[in-house]
């Protein structure tokens, strides 16, 4: 039995190409996102007012769901397609397990 990130053929580990856009975009947002966080640490090491430090925590929770829904589309338009485009029907289960992560 292969891993989930294993080549159910081969077992070798899945290689996912991504657009040299899409690294850069996904890249900014995480590095700002780690800005963010940062951010908050030194709210909370200053003892910063609790509603301020919880809007804060909020604002990095939008934007770690943002780019979830970013790697999810590209997922669905590339590895899921062509799994698909492939018969490998059984990728539907995989595309539900994340679904649920998310939902």
């Amino acid at each position: 039995m292969t891993e989930k990130n294993e080549c159910p053929h081969c077992g070798t580990l899945k290689h996912t190409p991504r657009s040299p856009e899409l690294k850069a975009d996904v890249t900014r947002r995480i590095n700002r996102a780690v800005g963010q966080l940062n951010g908050i640490r030194a709210m909370v090491e200053e003892d910063r007012y609790c509603g301020d430090v919880l809007t804060q925590l909020a604002a990095v929770e939008s934007a770690v769901k943002a780019i979830s829904r970013e790697v999810i589309r590209d997922h669905l338009e590339t590895c899921v397609v062509e799994r698909i485009q492939a018969g490998d029907t059984e990728v539907t289960d995989e595309v539900m397990d994340l679904f649920r992560k998310f939902m």
